[in-house]
Order: structure tokens, then C-alpha cells, then sequence
């Protein structure tokens, strides 16, 4: 779940790079990077933290060119150096920078084959560094200059790329002196859209993850990147694009409707917020229907992301609404922090309950989704201290099962609470009175009122059922070991500056 932004303008791009990826910081809290390009110079800057602590004056001055990429980064992996933010950039053939959302399945494989028969050579454990080596060494395989590459040429080595590359992802990628390139996986699996504008001086392009970064940059949405397609760039400001996957599927990652995405998103042509409207009025449907003698005196959102969903869930079934916890909003989103103890004290500092919305009353509290467990029992016991009689729990998705190993931070079954639990078991474990949860067919059907053309989602959290169809046990035993919170490492062994790359033989 990181955030990727590609500009190509025709002034300096600096600055609309930033505010793009502070928009998109969601994605992304631990790191933060962008690489721009004048002429056929790079120039690099990344680091960990947030946006605006990434970047200062001094380095925003050197930033020069036209076009450029970002990124914020959310570790799923166990590594969390400064070494691994993004953008990576290699030197040859061209220069190539890239910036990746996703991951890869067979990224171990493809390490291997990378550094022993295509020769090349890798800095860290990163799979975006494995896409932007990948793609190097085929379009090193045209073996044209740079002045002849064309956007065939380019279109070519991404079909080869998706030839070799299993997995969910979704990419943007610089060539120095030539354009910006942004393609995503066969199955649509991460979201990325693309728009224009028009300015005095000519038409720009925008790639990113999502539809709000082209709302907020004054861009006009042209469409989400489809399935296996490329978009190509040129410098001066020419776009076309091309389907280079062999059997391109769409089945985009259901997750991002009922928590990554930001409600002002449309991803698909399905408006994130009106999704969870409706994943609210299934949930009420689905309690009229097998608790029509409720004593819920109140409904009670967990902010943020849980409230879209509670307003019509409260409305449909009669019941007060009330804002019942205070958000502070300088703590960052507690589902994307490494390790359990982390979590659990951030959401005390995170939220404060009002205690006249809960004493005495039977609540309703509606979250997006229930994955760890952990913030959801701090919220209960939070409810029971403001003097709550009793406290029922409504989660937006279904129970969050198995590992997601496209991207998204859940990749240990062990660390799932409803992981080989009822939801019986479930309540009992969050310490709750009743626990209700979004029926599968509900949520599907939520997301796809919105583009009935989309006839699969992946839902490979609570299904186990992967549709890239290539994960064994072996593979979800592998990743077990990477990156639960017990092998996460927090110490920064990297090194980040401001780098200019201008030196080096493209």
C-alpha cells in the first residue's frame, strides 16, 4: 500500500510533486522520495518519514526539470532502512528511475535470475528494485540509443516485464531524456489512473494511485490504467499507450474500497465513498434481518474510516448517531505501524472517548474492517471505561482470514485475529458483547454497484483464494517469517541525501 505519482510538465515539477504525494501520505508514513529529471540529469531525494519532513527548501531548490516521480512507502517487508525508499534508479541503459506499489510473488526467483544470468547487480531486498532491474535489462535488450528509443520500444519491454512478473503491482517509471512510463499488473490488482491539463504553455500528464491527487493538482481525470496496459509520456508532452499483458483480468484489490483508498477516490469508476455508503446500508440490512430485537441505543463510528459506513447503517435502522471518539490527527494510521505494542499505545494517543455519548448505553461502534484486532480492543475497552452498559462491534468487510500478499501489511495468518476463530471467538478475543460482520456477496456487491463491469475482485484476505492463482503454502510460509512484527527491524542503516546524479554515464 504505497503511493506513487509520475508529472510530466512543462515547467519545473518540484512543487506539484510534493503536494501530490502530501496528498497521497496515507499510503505511505514511512518514507518518502522523488527523483526529477532536466535533460538527461537526474536528481534524487528520499529518505524515512513523512512528506514534509523529507523535504526542506534546500532540497525542493535542487530538484530540477520537467518531469519527475514519487513515492511514500509502507514497508511490508521486514526492512524499513532509508536504503530501500523509493524511487531506485540505476544508470543503465538510459538511466532509469521507478517508484512501485505492489508486490511481487516470484520476487525471490526473479532476484536470482537477475543477478546470475542477466548479470545485474542489487542493492537491497526491495521487489521494486527487482521491477525497475527487470525492466532496465529489457529495454537494455532493444538495444537502441537513446535518441532512437521509441514508445514501441518501451511498450515491448514492459510485455516482457509482465512476462516474467508475478504478482500485484503498480508502477511509474522515469527514463532520463525521454518520458514517464506507468503500467500495472494483468489483473489490476494496485489502482492507477492517469489525467491532463492545460496550461499556457502546453498540455501536462499525471500518472498516480489515485483519482484525488489529480482532483487536488488542478488535473482532469482521463482514466484508471487498465489491466496490463502502459502509459507512455515523451518529454515533450505526448502520450499514447498500449495493452502489453497476453489475457489482462480485472480484478482489482477490494481492500483499497473499504480501507486504503481515500473516500474523495474513484478507483475503476467506483467512487470509494458511495461504496462505503452502500457496505453501511448492506451491514443494517444484514442486522434488521438477524437482530431485529437489537437494544443498540446509539451508533458510534471509529473515526475515520468507519463513519462513512455508520452514518447510513444508523439511518437505516432508526437509531442515534453519535461522534462518540476524538481523533488527533498528528498520530499516523495504526494499521500500517510495525508491531503490535506500537499499535496498541497509538490508539490511546489517537483517539479520546466522550464519555456522555457511551455511559449508560448499549452501543453500536462501526469500523472499515477488523485485522489485527488490536486497535479494535483498545476501542471496546475504551467504551466500557466512559461507562458504555454494553458495547456491539460492526465491521464494514467481512473477517479478515488469510495473508495479503499484494501489497497490503497483513501477511501473517497468525497475527490475524480471526484467524482459525468463529466469530463466536472473534467477540470473545475483542472482549465485546455481540460482533457483527459484512457478509462477503455484500461487500462485492457494495463495490461493484459502482462499475458493474468489473466481474472479480481479489478478496484473497478473507477468501484465502489468490487470483494470481501462483501462492503456495510454501510461499505463505516464506513471507511468515519475513515480515511478522517480529522480524521487523526499525533501526535506519541507510544512507539519504540529496543526490545528484549528473555525474554518472547515461
Amino acid at each position: 500500500m504505497c503511493g506513487i505519482i509520475g508529472i510530466v510538465a512543462k515547467n519545473l515539477v518540484n512543487q506539484s510533486l510534493y503536494d501530490g504525494l502530501t496528498v497521497l501520505q496515507h499510503r505511505g508514513q514511512d518514507a518518502a522520495g522523488m527523483v526529477t529529471c532536466a535533460g538527461s540529469r537526474f536528481f534524487l531525494r528520499k529518505d524515512n518519514g513523512l512528506v514534509r519532513d523529507v523535504f526542506h527548501t534546500r532540497h525542493m531548490l535542487n530538484q530540477l526539470g520537467n518531469m519527475g516521480i514519487g513515492h511514500v512507502r509502507y514497508p511490508t517487508a521486514g526492512c524499513s532502512s532509508s536504503a530501500e525508499a523509493q524511487p531506485f534508479y540505476v544508470n543503465s541503459p538510459y538511466g532509469v528511475s521507478l517508484a512501485h506499489n505492489g508486490n511481487l510473488i516470484n520476487g525471490d526467483e526473479l532476484r536470482h535470475d537477475l543477478m546470475t544470468v542477466d548479470l545485474r547487480h542489487l542493492n537491497t531486498q526491495s521487489d521494486s528494485e527487482v521491477l525497475l532491474n527487470i525492466l532496465a535489462h529489457e529495454l537494455q535488450n532493444v538495444g537502441k540509443r537513446r535518441q532512437q528509443l521509441k514508445d514501441s520500444d518501451i511498450f515491448d519491454a514492459v510485455s516482457r516485464l509482465h512476462d516474467r512478473c508475478q504478482g500485484g503491482y503498480a508502477v511509474v517509471a522515469m527514463i532520463a531524456g525521454v518520458g514517464i512510463l506507468g503500467f500495472r499488473d494483468p489483473f489490476g490488482i494496485r489502482p492507477v489512473v492517469f489525467g491532463e491539463r492545460m496550461t499556457d504553455m502546453g498540455r501536462e500528464y499525471i500518472i498516480a494511485s489515485e483519482s484525488v491527487v489529480i482532483d487536488a493538482l488542478g488535473f482532469e481525470l482521463i482514466r484508471d490504467i487498465e489491466p496490463g496496459e502502459a502509459v507512455f509520456i515523451s518529454a515533450e508532452g505526448e502520450l499514447s499507450t498500449r495493452q502489453c499483458a497476453r489475457e489482462p483480468q480485472y480484478s482489482p484489490c477490494i481492500f483499497e474500497y473499504v480501507y486504503l483508498a481515500r473516500p474523495d477516490s474513484i478507483i475503476d469508476d467506483i467512487s470509494v465513498y458511495k461504496a462505503r455508503l452502500r457496505m453501511g446500508e448492506s451491514l443494517a440490512r444484514k442486522i434488521h434481518r438477524e437482530w431485529p430485537d437489537n437494544d443498540i441505543d446509539v451508533v458510534i463510528p471509529i473515526p475515520d474510516t468507519g463513519r462513512t459506513a455508520a452514518i447510513p447503517l444508523a439511518h437505516d435502522l432508526g437509531l442515534k448517531y453519535r461522534e462518540g471518539f476524538i481523533k488527533n490527527r498528528y498520530i499516523p494510521r495504526t494499521f500500517i505501524m510495525p508491531g503490535q505494542n506500537i499499535r496498541r499505545k497509538s490508539v490511546r494517543q489517537k483517539l479520546n472517548a466522550i464519555e456522555l455519548e457511551f455511559k449508560d448505553k448499549n452501543v453500536l461502534l462501526v469500523d472499515d474492517s477488523i485485522v489485527r484486532g488490536t486497535t479494535s480492543r483498545e476501542i471496546i475497552q475504551m467504551a466500557r471505561e466512559a461507562g458504555a452498559r454494553k458495547v456491539y462491534f460492526a465491521s464494514a468487510a467481512p473477517p479478515v482470514r488469510y495473508p495479503n500478499v499484494y501489497g497490503i501489511d497483513m501477511p501473517t495468518a497468525e497475527e490475524l485475529i480471526a484467524y482459525n476463530r468463529t466469530e463466536e471467538e472473534v467477540c470473545v478475543a475483542l472482549g465485546a458483547d455481540r460482533i457483527i460482520y459484512q457478509d462477503l456477496d455484500d461487500l462485492i456487491e457494495a463495490a461493484r454497484a459502482g462499475n458493474p463491469s468489473i466481474h472479480n475482485f481479489d478478496t484473497s484476505c478473507f477468501t484465502g483464494n489468490y487470483v494470481t492463482g501462483n501462492v503456495s503454502v510454501d510461499y505463505l510460509a516464506h513471507i511468515s517469517r519475513l515480515r511478522n512484527d517480529e522480524a521487523r527491524n526499525p533501526q535506519d542503516h541507510g544512507d539519504s541525501s540529496l543526490t545528484d546524479l549528473s555525474n554518472n554515464n547515461y
